[in-house]
């Protein structure tokens, strides 16, 4: 049996549980989450967390709480959803750092090209659970109002596709149109590389990969491949060259609202759902889901070590002077904490 298969295996039989608890009694409480990415657990890590946390709340609730997911951006785009759990109007999100930087503009402290090693130390430093993340968070929640559930990468460290040329060195970059996410930190790091960083909304990026208004955009492999971006791209430049959180938050008066074993409950569910987010997205990577499918349809190429150092050379300058001059005292502070926590972590 196929680790897939194992997966979905024990998914349906936790989903057939919360099924058979919730006929017995309508549920009292509803936690909506919304989140970008495809239901299907098996394309994506957040949809992986959200039906998860469904399973795992409504089985352990005894048909109390009913978990409603609203994947592919159906609640709207990803700032708005967060606005809309900010004011209660749904109870919880998974959210993008561009969506997240538009309510807490810190988050851009881990857009540092090349800072991370490996996915190893990433997974360390990123995790609500960390000493770093601890402090992180508590930061995100006194400066927001929502409570953190979880935080986790956004499926693996980003690679560059685009519809012209491979990305083999700093020079291949030299006016290729790069969408990025409505970063201030995505954008300097691009341009800084010789590119034109073109933000755009999520919902907007095939068709503009289609159409030509972007030549090509930087995601993790399992987001490239769910997206499709292989019918709109030739070439995958695989250059590790950053990687960023995705964190999910809950509504702080609802959580509260809660009873202490439902908090509980809410607790243990969501993190047990980042963490099997986690291996899903490094499962996705390896399988043929993600690199391997990519390959079938796009020229692969890996940079060099050596040509990675030319990158951060020219990128790192760049984006430490705009956190410093955009997030001030508290962004540099920040994102030492973070350079420490990535140093021990190794």
């Amino acid at each position: 049996m196929s680790i897939f298969q194992k997966i979905a295996t024990a998914a349906t039989t936790a989903v057939a549980a919360a099924s058979i608890a919730g006929s017995a009694l309508a549920a009292d409480i509803t936690i909506r989450v919304g989140h970008l990415n495809p239901a299907d657990p098996f394309e994506s890590h957040s949809g992986a967390m959200a039906a998860i946390f469904k399973s795992l709340v409504e089985s352990a609730s005894g048909g109390d709480i009913e978990v409603k997911i609203y994947p592919n951006g159906q609640l709207g785009k990803d700032n708005e959803v967060i606005q809309q759990v900010r004011d209660g109007i749904v109870e919880s999100t998974i959210s993008s750092a561009g969506g997240i930087a538009q309510h807490y503009p810190l988050v851009g402290i881990f857009d540092i090209p090349f800072a991370f090693p490996n996915i190893a130390v990433a997974s360390r430093v990123m995790d609500q659970r960390s000493e770093f993340g601890k402090k992180f968070c508590a930061d995100l929640e006194a400066k927001t109002g929502l409570k953190v559930l979880g935080m986790i990468d956004s499926g693996g460290f980003f690679a560059f596709t685009n519809s012209k040329r491979p990305i083999k060195t700093v020079e291949d970059m030299d006016g290729l149109k790069i969408r990025t996410m409505t970063l201030p930190t995505h954008k300097a790091m691009v341009d800084s590389l010789g590119a034109q960083a073109t933000p755009l909304p999520w919902a907007e990026v095939y068709t503009s990969l289609q159409t030509g208004v972007a030549d090509g955009e930087m995601n993790p492999i399992p987001i490239i491949a769910f997206a499709k971006f292989d019918e709109v791209q030739k070439y995958l430049s695989i250059t590790n060259h950053v990687i960023t959180p995705y964190i999910w938050t809950m509504n702080k008066d609802f959580y509260e609202s809660l009873s202490p074993e439902h908090q509980k409950i809410v607790d243990w569910a969501s993190e047990v759902a980042t963490e099997s987010g986690r291996g899903v997205s490094r499962v996705i990577e390896a399988s043929d889901r993600g690199l391997p499918k990519l390959a079938k349809n796009m020229e692969v190429n890996v940079v060099t070590p050596e040509e990675q150092k030319k990158f951060a050379a020219a990128a790192q300058p760049a984006v430490r002077k705009l956190i410093a001059e955009k997030l001030g005292a508290e962004g540099t502070e920040m994102l030492d904490a973070m350079m420490e926590a990535i140093e021990k972590a190794e």
